[in-house]
């Protein structure tokens, strides 16, 4: 089985789900190696643990010191899985791994995740419940909800956590090529506000608020208030707005907002500011535009890349940085080269993507032949 080597902490996820995907061994030297806090932390070997669940047969190494992985896969298996995901990062920083392992597994996902459904670093599970999974469709084709479904059964903020989130994928053969071209208008918003352990008007705040901004460009508002009590409302105090734009063309685009951790050491939220801070960022998603949402560009180029042999063809928005690392990761684990052009012009923009980037106005087209990856437990599509 051959092997491909890297140094540093960056894409830790991307690595371990190309190296799943691919069969190659995997070996990280120098993880924060000058850090003070060297090494592999808690969050990375925890979704190790849970990589280590979904498959059957892999063996990992960690030094004593944690600055070196060698990881070597074993064969994708899935099933009913129950895992703690800690307090240091959220349910959705494990959920977007699984995204992308689940339809070459051997039986179909079903997690149960307990941990931190809404924080400022990761995206919310209900922005992966919203937009994520209308992408992943395009790709499996046909499949029921009860098969394709991510169900918030308690929700769990900062510090303290106490969230649960269950998680279903189904498995096929082979992914469809996705040809997605054009994005459509806005037709509808909708969102949910939610309040755990605070006054049940938090939320009602909130819908105002974003509602006064967003009715400015379309009327079409709808905003689901959730407030949670007794054991649905997790162990901590807090609050937040996640939004969903859909267009003509059933593309979801995200905004979202959550209130600072009690304890935390910042200043009290306000839930104006919540509810100001998601709609623009609801906005700045819009603007980037795009068939796919700025959160499902790296679902999206994997999927594309791991397709059947037929062509497939999207567009993004300006490409975000961990997209940029994916196409470059995809080009050594694969060799697969990704054509990018920008939709305002014919010209190849592969050398300046980064300014692409920084501009945040032009469009890229992005074109691959997938490499034919078959699941070969499934044997019918």
């Amino acid at each position: 089985m051959s092997s491909i080597t890297f140094e540093g902490s960056n894409c830790f996820r991307q690595r371990l789900v190309l190296s799943v995907l691919t069969g190659k061994t995997l070996i990280i030297n120098k993880i924060r190696h000058k850090d003070i806090e060297s090494g592999i932390n808690e969050s990375e070997m925890n979704l190790l643990k849970l990589i280590e669940k979904v498959t059957n047969g892999s063996n990992i190494y960690v030094d004593e010191s944690g600055t070196q992985l060698r990881f070597k896969p074993g064969i994708l298996f899935g099933g009913q899985i129950d895992h703690d995901c800690g307090l240091h990062r959220s349910i959705a920083y494990y959920i977007e791994v699984l995204l992308m392992l689940s339809p070459f597994c051997k039986r179909p996902i079903e997690a149960t995740l307990s941990g931190i459904t809404n924080d400022q670093i990761d995206p919310s599970v209900d922005a992966i419940k919203h937009s994520s999974l209308s992408v992943i469709k395009r790709f499996l084709g046909a499949a029921d909800d009860n098969e394709l479904e991510i169900k918030i059964v308690s929700r769990g903020l900062r510090p303290s956590g106490g969230g649960i989130v269950i998680f279903k994928c189904p498995i096929r053969r082979v992914l469809r090529p996705l040809q997605l071209l054009e994005s459509g208008k806005v037709k509808r918003i909708r969102g949910v506000a939610f309040a755990t352990r605070v006054s049940p008007q938090m939320a009602n705040r909130m819908v105002d608020i974003a509602k006064g901004i967003l009715l400015k460009y379309i009327p079409d508002i709808y905003i689901y208030t959730d407030h949670l009590k007794g054991k649905n409302s997790g162990k901590s105090p807090g609050f937040g707005l996640s939004l969903v734009a859909e267009t003509t063309n059933g593309v979801f685009y995200t905004g979202e907002a959550v209130s600072n951790p009690s304890g935390s050491g910042k200043e009290l939220s306000v839930p104006e500011d919540i509810a100001k801070e998601a709609a623009h960022s609801l906005l700045n998603d819009i603007y980037r535009g795009g068939a796919v949402d700025t959160l499902n560009q790296g679902l999206t180029t994997l999927f594309m890349a791991f397709g059947q042999r037929d062509l497939s063809k999207v567009q993004f928005g300006p490409l975000s940085p961990y997209t940029i690392q994916l196409l470059r990761h995809i080009k050594e684990f694969l060799e697969l080269t990704f054509k990018l052009e920008s939709s305002q012009s014919n010209t190849d923009c592969n050398a300046d993507i980064e300014n692409q980037y920084k501009t945040g106005s032009k469009k890229i087209i992005a074109t691959c032949v997938g490499i034919g990856f078959t699941n070969l437990s499934k044997t019918v599509s």
